[in-house]
């Protein structure tokens, strides 16, 4: 099953980026293996994905410990400072910084490995109070501090769009996401990665310049919250 998934979403974004004139190969996609299983992942990167991502500090880093660096592992959720110590060894990106202190420590646990993490910075496009993130007009200044650290790279922007059936709000939140990487891009900041779309909303994020997707059910199929990932 999960094999079918993946060639399904697969062939979802080949198409949908020749709709829009865009090459595949722009985009990467993220399997959002949060709550499952070692076996789940192993066949999803026997598929040939090579980008995973978690939320959970923790559990990132005793998958790491399992499956080591032959993955390129993404830290997509909410980050605490104590929490960073365990994601500093095993995430290739981080996308959910939201503030300069976040970024200092970052920064202090990085340069203690002697690592040049990647960032990318959390950016709230909605009004969604469950939503977490800069605001737009603080976006460049988290952007610049990070520049300042010596083991920190900011490479893009990341949002989520609200929880809505209505199509103008999602396309809105990734639209203003692009616009804002653009005018930063325009005073220098030299942002790639535009991580925005998951499995209910990918294809808008495709058409609005989305770089990174972070698809998990769509993949993997639903969660089963009650049970512990090693149970899965």
């Amino acid at each position: 099953m999960i094999a079918e998934n993946l060639k399904e979403v697969r062939r979802r974004i080949n198409d949908k980026c020749r709709s829009v004139n865009r090459d595949p190969e722009e985009i990467t996609l993220i399997a959002v293996s949060k709550y499952f299983g070692l076996d789940a992942i192993t066949q999803v990167y026997d598929e040939g994905v090579l980008n995973f991502g978690e939320n959970k500090a923790q559990e990132l880093e005793a998958k790491f410990s399992e499956l080591g660096d032959k993955i390129s592992w993404h830290f997509i959720g909410n980050l605490q400072k104590n929490k960073v110590k365990y994601v500093i060894k095993s995430a290739k990106f981080i996308h959910s910084v939201t503030s300069v202190s976040l970024a200092n420590e970052i920064n202090k646990r990085a340069g203690a490995i002697d690592k040049i993490q990647k960032v990318l910075i959390q950016v709230k496009t909605s009004d969604e109070e469950t939503k977490s993130g800069v605001a737009e007009e603080e976006a460049s200044k988290l952007v610049l501090a990070c520049r300042e650290y010596k083991n920190l790279l900011p490479v893009g922007l990341m949002t989520m769009a609200p929880l809505t059936d209505d199509e103008n709000l999602i396309r809105k939140s990734f639209s203003d996401l692009r616009k804002l990487r653009d005018r930063l891009n325009s005073q220098g900041f030299n942002l790639r990665e535009l991580s925005m779309g998951m499995t209910s909303d990918f294809e808008i994020a495709i058409e609005e310049g989305a770089t990174m997707l972070r698809i998990g059910s769509a993949i993997f199929g639903e969660r089963d919250y009650s049970k512990n990932w090693k149970e899965i």
